[in-house]
């Protein structure tokens, strides 16, 4: 087991199922009365940190687009946002979706994967449509220096379905054939391996087939959409059933929104730590 994967496993076994996203949107500084700035960012992603840190999150993701929007200075306050949480000994997931082949796959995979990367997460998302098998450069440097990915199923936004539901030769949707690679990379660690899966908590209902792929998964199951995109914790209760307790459920807006003051910030994430807790069960 990787060391992501045995750190998120000592996280989930404990009953902390919830993944803080730090997203910081021009108007959410806004509301915190913050300009949007390359420092107010640093400043946003650090105190997001503290509270998750504070309220008992077991992880965070940062969305690297809304850091990268401010080119090299922007990169610059994510890799400060990243050095902080490895500082205070946060779980990272770096929200990236990158995928492509050969040896630009390496390259990416040297970008966030790598130890001496100053971009270094514990964990990446990946797009897998390029082919699953294109992502190997990732997995294997992931597995290499103990840490973990994402492999995005199916994401929590509409549109994904038009591509995600699609069903393919061997007669099962694409999103279940992610889900089943996932699983045969997993296959043989205990109790869980470092190779997760991303489906959100909005996708509604599966067919019997995909139900019982996720129940094999054997890694960790990232679960956007909590919160303001509508999902609930009875959403996760019928989307992942015996397998809810693989499940890191995210939140980003829904948390953030009760800030600038940390003290709220921080009751909120407590809270929501606690609505999830039946995940463990």
């Amino acid at each position: 087991m990787s060391t992501f994967a045995a750190r998120l496993h000592t996280q989930l076994a404990g009953g902390s199922h919830l993944c803080v996203g730090i997203d910081p949107h021009p108007w959410l500084l806004a509301d915190w009365g913050l300009a949007d700035t390359p420092e107010n960012l640093a400043f946003f992603g650090r105190s997001m940190i503290e509270s998750a840190l504070t309220g008992g999150a077991a992880a965070v993701k940062l969305q690297s687009a809304l850091f990268e929007r401010h080119g090299s200075k922007g990169i610059a306050a994510l890799e400060a946002v990243l050095a902080f949480a490895r500082q205070v000994g946060m779980l990272t997931i770096l929200d990236v979706k990158r995928g492509d082949i050969g040896s630009t796959m390496r390259g990416y995979a040297e970008a966030y994967l790598a130890d001496d990367s100053p971009l270094a997460a514990d964990a990446i998302t990946l797009s897998p449509y390029l082919g699953f098998g294109s992502l190997a450069p990732a997995l294997e440097l992931a597995a290499e220096n103990g840490r973990g990915v994402f492999v995005l199923a199916f994401t929590s936004n509409p549109e994904g379905a038009s591509v995600q539901r699609a069903v393919t030769v061997g007669g099962i949707q694409v999103g279940e054939s992610i889900i089943q690679a996932v699983s045969q990379a997993n296959a043989g660690a205990l109790p869980m391996g470092g190779v997760g899966v991303v489906i959100g908590a909005t996708i509604g209902s599966l067919p019997p087939a995909g139900a019982q792929m996720i129940s094999q998964v054997g890694g960790p199951i990232l679960a956007p959409g909590l919160g303001v995109q509508g999902g609930q914790p009875a959403d996760l209760r019928r989307v992942f059933g015996p397998a809810r307790n693989l499940v890191l459920a995210t939140a980003s807006r829904a948390l953030a929104g009760a800030g600038p003051d940390p003290e709220r910030v921080v009751a909120a994430v407590r809270q929501t730590v606690a609505n999830l807790s039946f995940l463990g069960i």
